[in-house]
Order: structure tokens, then sequence, then C-alpha cells
């Protein structure tokens, strides 16, 4: 259980932040990045859930409650290096969360037409935040794609984003009238 009882410790005014296991890094260092862009992409599942709450179908709020939760996991995944003393006892993503988005995945593709144009971001407020989260976790997937190249990474977090920004896709097309008011990109109209 975590205990906030001080907000602010000061120890991060010259520049520098606490790993989970004490160590000490720049805030600009590409693992700081990567676990900072998936507080942001947790943020932007909040801004999303503000119009999900509000549909009759509470499944797509408790899809997107879960993913706060993960992501949450996520970040204190990515926050633990590898190999440190506290890695045996911190949270990992594991496969069942991946399995899990590729399930849900597939029972909101299944009644989504097949697209013939690619989707601009937008139609229902719900969508135009979930392309943002989709976004942002390509963001993040990205960074964290780099901090592997030159640090142990669990590969198990890569995958959970890389599905996680098709999550959001999907679901923002659901939200859209399951694709009927989906914003059709159409190369070249404004030439």
């Amino acid at each position: 259980m975590v205990k906030l009882t001080k907000i602010y410790t000061r120890g991060g005014d010259k520049g520098q932040t606490s790993l989970s296991d004490g160590s000490r890094q720049p805030k600009y260092a590409p693992r700081i990045e990567a676990y900072g862009t998936i507080d942001e992409a947790n943020s932007a599942y909040g801004l999303a859930r503000l119009h999900t709450a509000k549909l009759k179908q509470g499944q797509y709020d408790d899809m997107l409650s879960r993913i706060q939760n993960d992501l949450f996991d996520a970040g204190a995944d990515v926050s633990t290096p590898a190999g440190s003393v506290k890695a045996e006892y911190e949270l990992r993503i594991i496969d069942s969360q991946v399995v899990r988005l590729e399930q849900e995945i597939d029972q909101m593709n299944a009644d989504l037409a097949p697209l013939n144009s690619f989707i601009l971001p937008g139609g229902s407020a719900a969508a135009a935040y979930l392309h943002l989260c989709r976004t942002i976790v390509r963001r993040a997937e990205r960074l964290l794609v780099q901090t592997a190249e030159n640090e142990e990474i669990n590969p198990v977090v890569i995958r959970y984003l890389n599905r996680l920004s098709d999550h959001a896709f999907v679901m923002s097309r659901v939200l859209n009238n399951n694709g009927a008011d989906d914003v059709l990109w159409v190369p070249g109209a404004n030439r």
C-alpha cells in the first residue's frame, strides 16, 4: 500500500529523480521519459472517461478503468530497473494483461465494418480523446523501445503498449456509432 504524507520532497530540485529502487537519474533520462509518457497517457484516459462514464454501455468505462490501473502498473514496472534488489518484489506487466486487451479488441471489432480510408481523430468527444490516448501511448511505446536498446525493460510492457494503442483505436470507432460517425481522411481534399 502506498502512503503519501508529504507531497514535495525537494529531491528533484537539482534535475534528478529517484527510481523505485532508490537510484537517481536525470529527469530527462530515457526511462524517466518513458514512464512519464505512460503517466501522460493515463491522464488522457481520465479525460476520455469523462465521456464514457455517461454511456449506457458501462463496459467501455469499465475497460478504461482497468486500463488506467494497468498504466500505473506499467509505470511502476518501468521505474524498477531489472536486477535491482526491489525488482523481484515489484509490479510487472504480465501476459494476461496483454491477452485481455486482445480479447477486448476482438470483441469490439467484431461488428465494425472494414476501413477503406484512414480516420481523422474526431467524431464524438469520447472518440476524440481516445485518439489522443492512442497517440500518447504510441509515443510511450517508442520511448520504451528506445530505452530497451540500452537498458533491460520488461518486453511485456512494450507489447502491452502496442496492443493498448490498437485498443484505443478500435474503441474510438465503436464510440463513433460503430464507425458510422468516423471522420474519414480524404487525400488531397484541400488542394
